[in-house]
């Protein structure tokens, strides 16, 4: 009996020493994909896509966990296995990893701006408040010290997770805000289609970030041994809880904001005022700075990830495709000499495209996420091309291959919208 709980003692401690990777996807999914798209969803249509959402969190697990396996399998991130598969495989993701890279930094960093316009007094720009908390984040990032905040934005995102809990008791317990004759618009209808592509392109997080946990869990090898069980274990928590943390913010959209007479905001200081009264007036007025301070600083730790991540797989992509191998992979080296430059070069370009965008924080998530859709199949094939026929349970590849169908279908469907209503 000693031995058993031993053992059990022993299991659990491995299992916590595990953790990290999972959680830090879990982390950066509270960004965009939460806090605007699934509020956004129940404050527009009340319950209506919450089954679209949890399905499309289900379509995109297998890819995600597809990605764990391998590189706990193989002991190389995903970037080794892309190249094993051929070159041009490497190279379209290279490209298409590039452009995500912009798109997905102009869109946090414009989120981020505009929760920091919150605190700030006066008509500040969020143009001039993305070139200060880009400053910022370069200097954290170059200076190496991204791993202290990064355990901290993880601190505050539970302290946000456990007050967003609170507050959907307290609605829930109050009931729906919408008056009991409200007529709720229908998501299904073409002209919303726009909108539930967006939706579903950041959920739970864009699916290129399976690369970059890819590398971040090769880092957590060279600190623990990690076992394969262990590693699912990580990802498997972190998954579920970005889904939970979806339907949470989905809920509190639907019974606080959905049927009420106030037009739901999404741009500049509007939304982050919006957002942060949709916490005060369940939890308390007292609330409204804290709840602001803990969202900024999760939409900072994301930023932060954002551009550490993307940079990270972007260097070691460069360095592989010169090498022309995927022997003595790129994350097995020091910290690379040419990572720093890619870092000011990936905020440098977001910067650009927000400066393009004037800062019009509403079509720029926008589109950030609908790109973050359309790629979605490419992305998903090439995970899964590493691993089929290869130890997958035949349930896990049919839900594979009905994700493959289903998001290249919508996709599809969606640039055929484009180009109808263009016509």
């Amino acid at each position: 009996m000693m031995n058993h709980s031993a053992n059990q003692r022993v299991n659990v401690t491995r299992r916590l020493r595990a953790i990290g990777p999972g959680l830090i996807m879990a982390s950066a999914a509270v960004g965009a994909s939460h806090l605007v798209a699934s509020t956004q969803s129940g404050a527009l249509f009340g319950w209506q896509l919450l089954w679209l959402i949890l399905l499309v969190n289900l379509l995109k697990y297998p890819f995600f966990r597809f990605g764990v396996q391998y590189t706990l399998k193989n002991n190389e991130s995903l970037l080794e296995g892309y190249l094993r598969q051929g070159r041009g495989w490497l190279q379209a993701f290279t490209a298409l990893n590039l452009f995500a890279a912009v798109v997905n930094t102009a869109g946090v960093l414009l989120l981020t701006a505009s929760l920091l316009q919150y605190f700030i007094p006066g008509q500040v720009s969020l143009t001039l408040l993305c070139w200060l908390l880009l400053a910022g984040c370069l200097l954290i990032l170059l200076a190496g010290h991204y791993r202290v905040l990064d355990g901290l934005s993880r601190a505050l995102m539970l302290t946000l997770t456990v007050c967003s809990f609170i507050a959907l008791f307290i609605a829930w317990r109050n009931g729906s805000s919408a008056p009991a004759d409200f007529v709720s618009p229908s998501p299904w209808q073409l002209s919303a289609l726009a909108f539930i592509v967006a939706t579903l392109g950041w959920m739970p997080v864009p699916i290129e970030l399976s690369a970059i946990n890819s590398v971040w869990l090769r880092s957590k090898q060279k600190l623990a041994q990690v076992s394969e069980a262990d590693g699912l274990f990580d990802f498997n928590l972190g998954y579920i809880v970005a889904v939970v943390l979806a339907v949470v913010f989905l809920s509190l959209g639907a019974l606080l904001q959905h049927g009420v007479n106030q037009e739901i905001e999404l741009a500049g200081a509007a939304f982050a005022q919006q957002l942060v009264s949709m916490y005060a007036d369940t939890i308390g007025s007292w609330s409204q700075l804290f709840i602001a301070f803990i969202a900024f600083m999760c939409m900072f730790g994301t930023t932060l990830a954002v551009l550490d991540g993307y940079a990270r797989t972007i260097d070691q992509s460069i360095q592989l495709l010169k090498r022309g191998t995927a022997e003595n992979p790129a994350d097995d080296a020091p910290r690379s000499k040419t990572l720093p430059a890619w870092i000011v070069a990936q905020a440098a370009m977001g910067m650009a495209v927000v400066l393009f965008f004037q800062s019009a924080l509403s079509p720029m998530l926008s589109f950030a996420m609908t790109m973050a859709f359309l790629t979605t199949p490419f992305f998903a094939w090439l995970n899964f091309s590493l691993v089929r026929g290869r130890g997958i349970s035949k349930g896990m590849n049919a839900l594979a291959w009905t994700g493959i169908v289903y998001l290249s279908g919508f996709s599809l469907l969606y640039l055929l919208w484009i180009v109808w209503g263009q016509a």
